[in-house]
């Protein structure tokens, strides 16, 4: 007798994989996993019970993962947009992260998380920026991911320059460690706000814990950064976190855009991850990674929406659109990089770059059942006559219709499962008012004044 499952019908099954795609197939998720794909017909024939969702004209992706992000910011959106990074981290970033809480961390990783889910995000590697409280803070994004349904590689993005007590900053680590622990779809890694912003007392205890957990950094975000570290180093931070043994451990480094060979070369031998986020690099004119050159030494680029105040949108899809026109921008060329290469970065190489590409990423037989279903029934997909391309430049958010993570779904018809929007928004409104009065950003928000 042969457990019932769930068939997810798409007219094209896009699968990151080998083969690439199956038109007019099936995908056959028994538990939290794929049990086997091919051809709606065949698997319709040998399982005639199964329940199905997804249609001739679907189409179905493994599910998206966001390999950058902060939903420390998830409460100060759409704010202070005539600053470069360095001035945005002086003007922001500082001053609101005394004054995150627990119930900040909940209800604003609760809020974008409802976003990502809508843009077909099944996971999110997250750096939480703010300091220690005399509660934990971070496992209240752990908790929130849980009741979403969403997956979650998180990290505290500790630094000490605020003024921060080491063994606090140690404290917030094992705090967010034992709610990972304790879930069902979160992973710990060590996060590392920046190597300036850290005392070489805590960088030291940073790579120790990231040589069992691995770790999450920003890295050559922009030149001011790199300018930094080798004026009191003499090396990049690249070279300067390679001599230190922070890549001893699994790496993901968000934005590389300031990288030179050297780098690169470095970046590709000790196999760190690079996370590429387009659009805060445009809206903080941070610059341009260089994309095709990392994957030509075998890095693997994953695709990041960063944070919900530095981007603003939570939108994968942007995401993966800009992805590739800027890089064709970039270089004047329109083969610079395709859709199926953004398709790639978005499912598999971003497993990839976490380490996670022998469970997620791909639809194939035996890994964990993450599948987007995009409505073909919609406008925008009308007439699909490229599936990769219709996926990366014509779908958004009004075309994913379903999200399955771990064979459960997260989204159904466009609708979230497990949360209510109306009722996170309003629980988010007088949280956001507190965070602006208390950080003193009302300069640059009305939120703070009304």
């Amino acid at each position: 007798m042969t457990d019932r499952g769930i068939l997810v019908r798409g007219g094209y099954v896009l699968t990151s994989s080998t083969p690439e795609m199956i038109e007019n197939g099936a995908v056959r998720i028994v538990g939290e996993t794929i049990d086997t794909l091919g051809s709606w017909s065949d698997l319709r024939d040998r399982y005639p019970d199964d329940e199905v969702h997804g249609s001739r004209y679907s189409i179905v992706t493994p599910g998206f993962i966001n390999t950058h992000g902060h939903f420390s910011e998830a409460l100060f959106t759409g704010i202070a947009e005539d600053f470069t990074l360095w001035e945005w981290i002086e003007a922001v970033i500082n001053p609101t992260a005394p004054h995150h809480d627990h119930e900040m961390a909940y209800v604003g990783t609760l809020l974008a998380g409802i976003q990502m889910l809508r843009t077909g995000i099944t996971l999110a590697s997250d750096m939480f920026v703010c300091d220690p409280a005399d509660r934990p803070v971070t496992p209240g994004v752990v908790r929130a991911l849980d009741e979403l349904g969403m997956r979650g590689v998180v990290t505290f993005g500790a630094a000490d320059r605020r003024g921060a007590s080491v063994s606090a900053i140690l404290e917030e680590h094992q705090a967010l460690l034992e709610a990972c622990e304790a879930s069902r779809l979160s992973r710990f890694r060590v996060g590392i706000a920046l190597m300036g912003a850290q005392s070489p007392e805590l960088f030291e205890h940073s790579v120790t814990l990231a040589a069992d957990h691995g770790s999450h950094i920003h890295l050559h975000e922009v030149r001011e950064e790199v300018t930094a570290v080798r004026a009191a180093t003499g090396r990049s931070p690249i070279e300067q976190c390679a001599r230190l043994g922070l890549f001893a451990g699994p790496t993901i480094a968000a934005h590389c855009v300031w990288v030179d060979h050297n780098d690169r070369e470095l970046l590709a031998e000790h196999q760190v991850g690079v996370a590429h986020n387009p659009v805060s690099n445009m809206i903080l004119a941070s610059g341009v990674c260089p994309v095709p050159a990392l994957r030509r030494l075998g890095v693997a680029v994953g695709i990041g929406v960063d944070g919900p105040a530095s981007n603003d949108r939570q939108d994968m899809l942007e995401a993966i659109k800009l992805a590739v026109l800027l890089q064709r921008v970039e270089h004047l060329q329109a083969t610079a990089l395709s859709a199926r290469d953004a398709l790639a970065m978005a499912t598999i190489e971003g497993a990839r770059s976490l380490r996670l590409d022998d469970e997620l990423g791909s639809i194939e037989a035996g890994k964990q059942a993450d599948l987007v279903v995009f409505d073909g029934s919609s406008p925008a997909l009308a007439n699909i006559h490229d599936p990769f391309q219709a996926v990366v430049y014509c779908a958004g958010p009004r075309e994913v219709s379903d999200v399955w993570v771990a064979g459960s779904r997260s989204l159904a018809n466009g609708q979230i499962t497990n949360a209510d929007p109306t009722d996170v928004v309003e629980r988010s409104r007088p949280l956001a008012r507190k965070l602006a009065r208390r950080s003193g950003i009302g300069e640059h928000s009305l939120l703070a004044r009304s």
